[in-house]
């Protein structure tokens, strides 16, 4: 269960607002990002909120990963999204290409303020008995 936990809260987002409101225009990316890191998408959902009295609705995309999830969460109406990457180190370390897959997210939303995390999970290697 060993891993890496990324997560990414981004504001006042200078892109494209169709990457804050259209799911599936998201989503594509989203899924072409997973590949080019190198890790495999095993299942998606991509959903696209009405819009309310504050302006259009934002959108989630989450990509399943044989490796763990990426799930991203926009609102439109405050030029904001948050990111969250997390990949399980089972077989090998999956680290670089998470760093990189949040590193491609972060540049498409062209964000003007950033705030990152990082968790190492599961680093206990044995439990006491």
């Amino acid at each position: 269960m060993q891993g890496l936990h990324l997560t990414a809260d981004l504001h006042q987002c200078g892109c494209d607002t169709r990457w804050l409101t259209d799911a599936p225009w998201l989503g594509q990316h989203c899924t072409k990002v997973v590949k080019k890191a190198g890790l495999q998408a095993v299942a998606e959902l991509f959903h696209t909120f009405p819009a309310t009295i504050h302006g259009p609705g934002g959108v989630t995309a989450t990509v399943l990963l044989a490796e763990s999830h990426l799930c991203v969460h926009s609102w439109p109406e405050q030029c904001a999204v948050t990111l969250d990457v997390y990949v399980c180190n089972f077989d090998s370390d999956q680290s670089l290409k998470a760093e990189g897959l949040m590193a491609d997210l972060i540049q498409l939303f062209q964000p003007r303020h950033v705030e990152r995390r990082r968790l190492q999970r599961g680093e206990i290697k044995a439990l006491a008995r």
